[in-house]
Formats: C-alpha cells, structure tokens, sequence
C-alpha cells in the first residue's frame, strides 16, 4: 500500500492512477489521516445477444405487409 498526501497526489496523479491500474492500492491522505483509496474500475466483459431468447418474436422487416396491416399503416380504417 503506498499512502501519499494530497499535494503529493495532485503532482503525480497519472503515476499513481498507473500505478493503482497495475494492481497497487494507493491511499491519499489529509496529512497523516488517510481519506481516500485510488482504485480501477472493473469493466465487465461485452456481451452480445444478452437479451437472446427473451424477447419473443422479433418481426422480419424486409417481409411484406399482409393488406390489413397495410392499409392501417397508410392511414386506412
């Protein structure tokens, strides 16, 4: 664990973000009073087709319109 005062944080802040990136806990403290703990964020890995399976029938677009359905879409009754 490195442990550093805020103005020491402030002048070196991308090293101790590489650092912290790199798996080294840092500390930033008022004084000798620690306040803070710089740490990574964790990304989740991408996942296509989360939802697969969910949803139900997804429409083909590029089918053709049965007349009823066409003709509500063009504004008929």
């Amino acid at each position: 664990m490195q442990q550093v005062t805020i103005h020491a944080a402030k002048t070196n802040l991308s090293k101790l973000i590489e650092a912290a990136v790199n798996g080294e806990e840092i500390v930033i403290a008022k004084g000798s009073k620690p306040v803070v703990r710089l740490v990574p964020i964790t990304r989740g890995a991408f996942r296509i087709g989360l939802l697969a399976g969910r949803l139900g029938a997804i429409p083909d677009f590029f089918e053709p319109m049965d007349a009823g359905d066409l003709d509500l879409w063009e504004g008929g009754r």
